[in-house]
Parts: structure tokens; sequence; C-alpha cells
């Protein structure tokens, strides 16, 4: 081909160096070339850890910009820097055969270190940061960018122990120093010691050209590293290990997902034969998000992300995870203290029983052992609270999601004309001026104590999940409803937001997830 083929790269050495790598191997197939070298925001901005640059490719995009300006023909990428997925019109043309996998410590005197609580690593990878953290908990690790010259001067210049690089990097440029270990227990990033050699997915010519120096081996595993990562929906900002290869006709795959500071580790291994190896990436990202990743993933999405709503009580990990892009926080905004309950009432032939609330139940439970209970007939209300009094108490003979309705039923259905409510010291009325209405007695039972504990949250957040009218009124001690949405587990507690909130939205059904998806409903439309 007579055609002049420019090829796009990053003006650092190392970047060069793999440039040169292609450029040479297409020249020894009979193409003429030119290498142009551009300058990206990951190279500008030395001053930030590439996480906290808020960019996707930072190193990737000026040279996408180039080529889809046909300024270049195609772009020479070391491939662990390049999102999973290409801008529209780009693909991956060519993967070269890759270099050295590993990642490598060097170290400044000694490796005693290694062996001490003290020390200082530096690293701008969180994925080293959070891999060194989880084996050496007590270390510190510091910030580092820059390329590998300025990096191994830094680490010359400053008080540290060592600092980590990719071992393809080091020893592509000869700068691998002999004070230098490869760390085989740490798992790679997902496509290291490979080069991506992007081009126009229009251009048919380029295509075939770069299909000529491709490595099959290589493309092989690195698309499973980077399905993995993908599929953990997780980028330069996500402490994410992948490691494929080859061996006696075997795809050997190790994967890891950490938290931030190393406390949390989730690893998975898979092996197939070479030909059956197409789905080690989803079993592997659904291994690790079964156990937990999912989780550790919205952690890490959240992190420096303020709240968009605040929940009033405390949410389960399952909870925060039936949230839908939004942002949320909670705490308990009530204390709930039991009472001991007087054994002769609990102990005593009662006929008629209504328990309210979840504490109630924990409270009976926690004063006299459930076989020790006569209770005849037992009325609640809540799904939940029926739940647990049939796992703890016994049978419930009827339920409703709210206080006035089994009100209501009662008057009608009652067997008698005397009911034992066992209920806080904080409480609505309704239920037993109801019933008192209808001459029907109502002995009521302090069994807990629902103490406010309010919180003073950040004055940005939109909107306010509440659970009972306590939580609001725990709320408003410390805070404002100016501007803000209130979310309401049912009618009762939307009353008493009403009295604060202007935008007051009630659930359909008084569960949490309920109220949670009343929140994704707004942030949906």
């Amino acid at each position: 081909m007579s055609k002049l083929i420019r090829i796009g790269t990053r003006d650092s050495e190392l970047a060069l160096w793999q440039a040169k790598t292609v450029q040479q191997q297409l020249e020894h197939l009979g193409h003429k070339t030119q290498l142009v070298p551009v300058k990206s925001t990951g190279d500008m901005r030395l001053d930030k850890p590439i996480y906290q640059l808020g960019i996707v490719g930072v190193f990737t995009r000026i040279l996408d910009e180039a080529m889809l300006n046909n300024e270049i023909d195609i772009a020479v990428h070391s491939l662990k820097d390049v999102p999973t997925i290409l801008p529209e019109g780009i693909v991956q043309a060519a993967v070269i055969k890759r270099g050295n996998v590993r990642d490598t410590l060097v170290f400044k005197n000694n490796e005693e270190f290694l062996s001490q609580k003290k020390a200082v690593i530096a690293t701008g990878s969180l994925r080293r940061k959070s891999q060194w953290l989880n084996r050496y908990p007590t270390h510190t690790v510091v910030g580092l960018r820059g390329n590998v010259n300025t990096r191994l001067q830094k680490l010359e210049e400053n008080d540290w122990n060592a600092a980590i690089f990719a071992a393809a990097g080091i020893g592509r440029i000869g700068l691998r120093p002999e004070n230098a270990i490869n760390l085989d227990w740490m798992v790679p990033a997902p496509g290291q010691g490979a080069i991506m050699v992007t081009a126009r997915a229009d251009d048919e010519d380029m295509l075939n050209i770069c299909r000529e120096i491709n490595h099959e081996e290589t493309e092989i595993c690195t698309t499973i590293e980077r399905k993995f990562l993908n599929l953990l929906e997780g980028g330069c900002s996500a402490p994410i290990g992948a490691l494929a290869f080859v061996k006696n006709e075997e795809v050997s795959f190790q994967g890891i997902l950490l938290n931030l500071d190393g406390s949390k580790k989730i690893e998975v291994t898979r092996k197939e034969k070479l030909g059956n190896h197409h789905q080690i990436a989803q079993y592997a990202a659904d291994y690790i998000l079964e156990r937990g990743g999912q989780l550790l993933m919205n952690e890490l999405n959240h992190v420096d992300k303020k709240a968009q709503v605040f929940s009033t009580r405390n949410l389960s990990k399952e909870q925060y995870l039936r949230f839908k892009n939004v942002q949320a926080d909670s705490t308990d905004f009530l204390k709930i203290s039991f009472n001991r309950i007087s054994k002769p009432i609990l102990k005593s032939k009662i006929d008629n029983v209504i328990i309210t609330s979840q504490n109630a139940v924990e409270s009976i439970v926690s004063s006299v052992p459930k076989e020790e209970l006569q209770f005849k007939n037992i009325y609640c209300v809540g799904r939940r609270t029926k739940r647990l009094i049939e796992k703890k108490i016994g049978k419930v003979k009827h339920s409703e999601n709210y206080a006035k309705d089994l009100a209501a039923y009662l008057v009608d259905y009652i067997d008698g004309t005397e009911v034992t409510h066992f209920c806080s010291d904080i409480r609505l009325d309704e239920l037993s001026s109801t019933l008192e209405k209808n001459h029907i007695k109502v002995n009521e039972v302090e069994a807990y104590k629902t103490i406010l504990d309010s919180k003073k949250i950040d004055p940005n957040v939109e909107g306010i999940m509440f659970y009972s009218p306590s939580t609001v009124e725990s709320y408003m001690i410390n805070n404002t409803a100016e501007g803000k949405i209130a979310y309401c587990i049912g009618e009762t507690t939307a009353t008493e937001a009403e009295k604060y909130f202007e935008d007051v939205r009630i659930a359909k059904i008084p569960t949490v997830e309920s109220v949670i998806d009343l929140v994704n409903e707004h942030y949906a439309s």
C-alpha cells in the first residue's frame, strides 16, 4: 500500500516506544508510516491522581478526536488506559503481543520495610493502592503521577520506601533498576502490558492492514479482562484487577475487586478450554457481584458524590441497591428503648391483642418466652410486623396496612368488646379513639419508648424519606423543609409532614421499599 499511515501517539517516552514498535511492524510489512505525537490531558494534569480528574479516557481522548478529525489514521495506546467502550466511529484494530503483565516494586534502600509496621509506598493507581493496603494495612500509600522518568525521580527525592510501576513500562524503555521486584501476588489492571491500535470503523483498508499485526492470543486474553471490567462498570476509578492467560490450550482467569482502603476484597478464578472461553468474563463478573461486589461498586460510585435524598431510618444493603441512579444516605432519627413489660400482663389470657410495630414484637418476646404467651386473637398493622409476629409469637388473625383501616375492621368484626394494644409512648390516638367511640375498651401497654435523635444533614439534600410522624418531628429539630420533597411511608406520616413541607408524597404501600420506589419515580420522570 502506497498511502502514508499517520500513527497518532502520546509524546511520552513510553508512548513513543510503543508507537515505534507498531511502526516497525507495519514498515516490516512494506507500509510507509509517520509518527504524529500529541500531549493528552493525563500527561498535562499531574497535580491529581487519575481517578480524581473526573474524565473518562484521560490518556486517549485527544487521540480519538484527532482520528475522528482525520488528522491521524491509527492511534497507539497502552491498552490498560483505554475505556472499555470506545467512541462511536472508532474500533479496536489490533492488539500487539503482550509484554510483562506484572506490577513492579521499586525500592530505595532495601526490602526490610516489607516486614515493618510502618512504611510509605507511592502509586497513583487505586487498584495498586487497595491491593497494597489489603496486604499491608498499616502502611501508608501516597499519590504519584507523571511519566516513568518523573516518577522515578520523585521516588529519589521523597522520603518514601518504594513506588509501584507497571513492569512492562519501565522495562520497555530500559529504566528498570536493580532494586526492583515483580509483585506476583498483585492482580494487574485489565489489559496491562498490552498495546492497542485503534482505527476508524469505516476505514476498511486500515483495518485490514492492522489485522496483519494482531496477536490473537493477546486479543483473546485482554478481551476477557476488559469485558470483566465493563460488566463490573469500573474504570480508572475502581480498584479492579484482571488477568487471563493461555496455557496448554486452556484459558485461566483471575479477577479481583476491592474497596478503597483494601479492607474488603472479593476474588474469582476460572478455567475453560480454549474455544469455550467466551463466557468467562460473564461468569466472573456475576460471581463477584453476587458476593458483595454490587454493594462495593455502589460505594465506589458514590464516593465524593453528595446525597440527593436522605432516609431518616438506616437502610440495609439491599435497600441501597434498590435506588436507580439516585445518591442516597441514611441514619436513624429515632432511638428505641424497650420497656420491661409486666410479666403478669403478658402471661395472662388476652382475647384480643393489637400490635402496630415490629418494635412492640421485639419488646414482648424480650420480656417473656413465646411459650408463656396466651394471646387468643392477634391483630396487627403492616406486612413486616405480621411476618415477625408469626415468626416469634403466633398466628395473626387479621392485618391491615394502616391503623385506621384496622380500627374500622375491628369495629365490625372483633370478637368481644375489649382489646390490649402494645404500643410506644409516642403514638397517634386514631386507633384507640375510633375503637372507644364504638364502645370497645382499649388497654394500652407501653412496650417501648421512642426517643427523638435528630441530626443536622446537608442542606442541599433534595428529598427526605420519612417512616412515622416521629421521624418528621425529629428531622425538623435541626433541619429545614424549604425546597425539599417529603417521601412518606403512609398517610399519618404524610399528615405530619404537611405541617412543614409543601411537596409531600405517599408510598403506594407502607414499606421502606415502596418509599424508595417513590423516590425512583421522581428522578425517572
